[in-house]
């Protein structure tokens, strides 16, 4: 099978913001990969455990089409004010919540992907 790498750029090209995320997701979902690019640890105390990472931090890249729904998401998330909500998402990207559980930073990434936000888990 031949793949035709024109035709995919060119289909890419044309796909809305939610079209993209929908196929990073389902690619990553497929492969069992992440898109996130990685990030290195600073400073950590006693050097590397081996272990799973249990604490995430919730950063929110990009907002999504619902600009306002996102705001008051992202009110309901932090506890901050309409005003501070408001703040945080116009400065973007944004953690939204730290260290936090990995159940926890995996639901607040699928509310927001349902709003077609973009979540980042570091």
């Amino acid at each position: 099978m031949a793949l035709d790498t024109e035709k995919i750029i060119a289909d890419l090209k044309d796909a809305s913001i939610l079209e993209l995320n929908d196929l990073v997701s389902a690619i990553e979902d497929e492969f069992g990969v992440s898109a996130a690019a990685p990030v290195a640890a600073a400073g950590t105390d006693g050097g590397d455990q081996g272990g799973e990472q249990t604490e995430f931090d919730v950063e929110l890249a990009t907002e999504g089409d619902a600009k306002v729904k996102t705001i008051k998401l992202v009110k309901d998330i932090t506890g901050k004010g309409l005003k501070d909500a408001k703040a945080a998402v116009d400065e973007l990207p944004t953690v939204i919540k730290e260290q936090t559980t990995k159940e926890d930073a995996e639901d607040i990434q699928a509310q927001f992907k349902e709003l077609g936000a973009v979540v980042n888990l570091k």
